[in-house]
């Protein structure tokens, strides 16, 4: 009675129901389902018809004609699809049936063959599924952006594919971008946040060592401790000593020139009037005899503990007692000034002893000032007739041994022995033979010795 509209041959396409044709049934069920299917189209025409003449364009609930024209389009769209797909699955049927002819495998590589082939069949179905999938997320994402990289409910290999595209094209929270379409890379989104973090712990108030976190920042670690009062009092320490050390190595460099530049009577005097001065000379003086390879008052003692313990030592500038401390011998100790109980304070020109009372008289690097004829001429009034004089000297004082030598002669002394073979020092041991053979104003310009001076260091 009305005409059937174009879109209505296709209607097994859209509700799903195939031709009869197209599915081989038995006859009774296939007759059963063709007499049902009949019915149902039947109802629909009859549907269809009555409601194409009462279609008015103002009615709200009723379809257009651009509705049906896009309905047309996706019920021939899905066909086309469907089609194509089953076209695809025939080919690959073909292709797998002509590997290789029948008879010449056996059953079990035929098996092995159908189940490729249906692996097959089915690789181009997901295929298609997803080339189909990938299509409505592209849509999607071109529609609607921001509602795409919201989604974060999503579960799967596509939600994690989502994600990757959200990191990449969208920045990261609390960022404005001037350029939204900008995409950053993956290195460049990591450098992006090690950079925020570095400022954050650039500009975090100090936190006490009690809640300080357990990972210090690099910038943390390589910034310099602040300095506390400890550090300032230690450096302060430090730099009182060091000015103290070089204050007592000026003060110990003058009285050492004073004592080589004048005689025993006003370095003794020197000494009375400052008791501490005698003290520095000698810590300072011995400092300098320590960095020698052999201190010649050990050399002495040695010698003379190989001598009779009975023989009666004087210890002309005796210092702190070192040789008395070494030897078994009785020794009387005499010295500008006292570091020890068993020294006696006196002049070494004038020392308070008989005449030929001592056995052995010691001169160790104690021949300063300007009177050494003095102390020598001393030397032989408490020695006995065949005593011994050990004298050591700085070698460097000697401008010519000979002429020392034969001065001491002069003054009632026999050379015995004599070694120049240290470095540092020179050792004589000469023999009392009398009293001296010159008078006391005859000139011995071998006893000018020079001074040992110590330069600033």
């Amino acid at each position: 009675m009305f005409e059937e509209p174009e879109w209505a041959e296709e209607a097994p396409v859209a509700t799903g129901l195939e031709p009869v044709a197209a599915r081989p049934r038995p006859a009774a069920a296939s007759q059963i389902k063709g007499s049902k299917h009949r019915q149902l189209l039947a109802t629909l025409r009859a549907l269809e018809a009555a409601a194409l003449p009462q279609q008015s364009p103002s009615l709200p609930g009723s379809d257009s004609e651009e509705e049906v024209v896009e309905r047309k389009k996706k019920h021939s769209k899905k066909a086309s699809f469907s089609n194509v797909s089953i076209g695809v699955e025939k080919k690959r049927k073909k292709k797998c049936q002509k590997q290789g002819p029948p008879d010449s495998d056996s059953e079990e590589k035929e098996v092995e063959r159908k189940k490729k082939c249906l692996k097959g069949v089915f690789n181009a179905s997901d295929s298609a599924e997803e080339e189909k999938r990938k299509r409505k997320h592209q849509k999607q994402v071109r529609s609607n952006p921001a509602q795409h990289l919201d989604n974060d409910d999503q579960t799967g290999p596509k939600a994690w594919k989502n994600r990757d595209t959200n990191d990449l094209s969208q920045p990261s929270a609390g960022t404005t971008s001037a350029n939204p379409s900008h995409i950053l890379s993956r290195k460049q989104w990591r450098n992006r946040q090690k950079n925020k973090r570095r400022h954050k712990n650039k500009f975090r108030p100090p936190q006490p060592p009690d809640q300080a976190p357990a990972t210090v920042s690099t910038e943390e670690t390589e910034m310099p401790p602040d300095p506390s009062p400890h550090s300032h009092e230690d450096r302060a320490g430090a730099l009182r000593a060091r000015m103290a050390q070089r204050l007592d190595g000026a003060r110990f460099r003058y009285l050492n020139e004073q004592l080589y530049s004048g005689p025993s009577s006003a370095a003794q005097r020197l000494f009375q009037e400052d008791p501490e001065a005698f003290l520095l000379y000698h810590r300072g003086f011995q400092s300098q005899v320590k960095k020698w390879p052999l201190q010649p008052v050990d050399r002495i003692a040695r010698d003379l503990r190989q001598r009779p313990a009975s023989l009666v030592v004087a210890d002309f500038g005796c210092g702190d007692c070192r040789l008395a401390s070494s030897i078994r011998n009785p020794v009387h100790c005499f010295d500008l000034a006292s570091l020890d109980p068993r020294v006696t304070v006196c002049d070494m020109a004038q020392v308070p002893l008989e005449d030929e009372s001592v056995d052995v008289a010691v001169f160790c690097l104690s021949l300063m000032g300007t009177n050494i004829r003095d102390f020598l001429e001393e030397a032989n009034r408490v020695l006995k007739p065949g005593g011994l004089l050990k004298v050591a000297e700085v070698s460097s004082r000697f401008e010519d041994v000979r002429t020392f030598l034969g001065a001491v002669t002069k003054l009632g002394f026999k050379v015995i022995s004599k070694d120049l073979t240290n470095s540092h020092f020179f050792l004589f041991d000469f023999e009392k033979t009398g009293p001296p053979r010159v008078g006391p104003k005859a000139q011995l310009t071998g006893l000018k010795l020079q001074p040992c001076l110590y330069k600033r260091r």
